[in-house]
Order: C-alpha cells, then structure tokens, then sequence
C-alpha cells in the first residue's frame, strides 16, 4: 500500500545511491597575490625567481636635491641571493683568455681558396699555372714584338727578306740597337730566350708541380704563335700552320740544350748558343751586342733566383733593358787578355 509520507529506510537508499555516483567536483583555484606597487623613487633589479633587493637611485635631480632637513629613507635589508638560482652570463673580458689577441678578419673567398688548394692541390695548381703562365708567354712576347702595317691595306704588299720570310716593323733594343731583322723567325727565337729564362726559375718550384708550369709555358707560346700566323702572315692552312709549329718545337728543344750547356760550361758557349740561334750564326755579328745578351741573361737569372716561388707564381715579372750591361760588357777582361798573350797578340794597346 502506497503511503505518501516518505519512510526513513528510502531517504538512507536515496542518500546512499547519491554518495556513490562519480561527479565531477570542482576545486577552487588558488589565487596569486598581486605584490604590491613598486615605488618610483627606486630601481630594482630582478633575477628570476629571486627576491631582489632594491638598490638605491645614484641619480639626483637638481631640482629635487635632498635638504639637511630631510632624513633619508632607513636602508633596506640586503638579501643574498643563492648561487643555485642565480644565472649570470660572463662577460666578453671574463670569457676570453688574457693572451688572446685580436685576429685580422680574412674574406672568406680567401680562406676557401686556400683550403680547397690544400686540400686538392694537384688539381688547383694547374689552373693557377695556366693562367700566369699566360701573362708570363705575354711578357715574353712583348720583348720582340712587330707589326706588318701592309697588312692593313687592302692592296698592300708586304717585304721579304733575305731568307724569303715577311719582314715587319719593330722598336726596341732587339731591333733598332742590334740589328736584328723583325721577322716571325727573330719574334720566336728572342721569345724563347726569355722563356727560357723562366724556364730555368721553374725548375726550382716543388716537383709535383713544376711539370705542369712547364708545360702551360709552352703550350701559351704555341698559341700566340699560331695567332700571329694567321693574323701577321695570313696563313690559314692548318697544316702549314701546324709545319711551322713543330718546326719551332724542335728549335726549343735543341735550344734548352744548347743553353743549358752554355749556364754550365760558361759564358764562352752560352755566346755561341746565343750567335747560333738569335743571330742565326751570321759571320758579321755585334760582339759587343752579343756580350750584353749573354750579360742579361745572367742578371735576369740571378734577379729571378733572389725570388720566392710565391713571387714568381704570381705572375708580376718585368723584364729589364739589355742595352743597361754595356758598362759590364765593356769592362777589360784580364782571362783574355793572358789568352791573348800567349798567342803573342801584343794587348797593350788594346
């Protein structure tokens, strides 16, 4: 029989059914104390998770100097702070060493160049060689250069010489003071000379790498050959090209042993190789001007000799006038004199 009035045995099931059931419960969030104002008047300096102590204003305004009168605040408690939480960077004078010193800045083209050539250097060294050697063949070749003008014109017929080669223009010591024709024959012998002069320099660079500078030499010289062929004496058959070339090869082969012997044997053969090539071994020779190429070689060798290979490799030579060894030439040699002698030439008025 229902009853209307609730027995005490349902509000304890009630109660109880209430009690077991999982519900959320909510849990107040503490709240953060907001600290209190800092005052204007200081300065603080806070590190993290540290109370810092506020240190005292060094500036005074002039206008708000303190009076005699006014008693300064009572000074504020100094806490230390841990070393555990404190974090603090060195400095740039802490953190370097007391010996260090300022090194100058190296552009980074630089510094990459230099590792890559010594890491690969076998395989920079003959880029480097290529193109000084060019500049070097230049030079060179600016010893004894000529011009045809004739071939400027549209009819213009140009000279032969003696031997039936073209003969050019030329200026300089070579041409106007020695009497040397200015044919393509004189242009590649007195370029030899002075790629031989080079020559000997290069030997003394490391072994690994002299090979290559060697051969970049010549090969530029074989280039600037075949171009004034063309150009100067308008020879545009290969194969006649490709005869002169190696005619001019054999010249400096048998021209690299006929100059060596002479740096050793002295300065007597040095002469005949020089007559025999430059001068083609024509009887009516300048001994005179003969001696002072033999003077200059020794001096352009002794000058590249005083030379480091970085100078050298970097291309910036200069070759010097030969008529400056006139004065060396014609200083009165006592070896001959008493080789003379004893052939019964009377060298007193000499």
């Amino acid at each position: 029989m229902a009853s209307s009035t609730h027995c005490s045995a349902c509000f304890r099931a009630l109660r109880s059914r209430l009690l077991h059931t999982s519900t959320p419960q909510y849990t107040p969030k503490s709240r953060t104390p907001i600290p209190p104002p800092i005052p204007k008047h200081r300065s603080f300096s806070i590190a993290p998770h540290v109370s810092a102590a506020p240190a005292p204003s060094k500036y005074v305004p002039s206008a708000a100097a303190p009076s005699s009168s006014t008693k300064p605040p009572p000074p504020h408690p100094h806490v230390p702070k841990s070393p555990a939480t404190t974090a603090t960077a060195p400095s740039p004078k802490e953190s370097a060493e007391p010996d260090s010193k300022p090194e100058t800045a190296v552009p980074a083209s630089i510094q990459l160049a230099a590792e890559l050539r010594k890491r690969a250097t076998s395989v920079t060294e003959t880029y480097i060689a290529y193109s000084v050697c060019e500049k070097l063949i230049k030079e060179c070749a600016m010893q004894a250069d000529y011009t045809i003008p004739q071939r400027k014109e549209k009819d213009g017929v140009v000279p032969k010489g003696a031997d039936g080669e073209d003969l050019g223009v030329g200026k300089g010591w070579w041409y106007e003071d020695l009497g040397l024709a200015p044919t393509f024959s004189t242009w590649a012998q007195i370029t030899f000379l002075h790629m031989y002069i080079l020559t000997v320099r290069l030997r003394a660079f490391p072994a690994a790498h002299a090979p290559s500078w060697h051969q970049h030499l010549l090969d530029h010289f074989f280039y600037a050959a075949e171009d004034r062929l063309v150009r100067d004496h308008n020879i545009q058959a290969r194969s006649l090209r490709n005869k002169y070339l190696k005619d001019l090869f054999t010249q400096w082969r048998g021209l690299l042993a006929g100059y060596d012997e002479g740096l050793v044997k002295g300065d007597a053969v040095l002469a005949t190789a020089v007559w025999r090539n430059v001068f083609g071994g024509k009887e009516d020779v300048d001994l005179v001007g003969l001696g002072e190429v033999v003077s200059y070689m020794r001096g352009v060798l002794k000058g590249l000799d005083g030379m480091e290979d970085e100078v050298v490799a970097e291309g910036e030579i200069q070759f010097g006038d030969p008529r400056s060894q006139r004065k060396v030439v014609e200083v009165r040699s006592k070896m001959m004199d008493t080789l003379l002698s004893e052939e019964g030439v009377d060298v007193s008025k000499k």
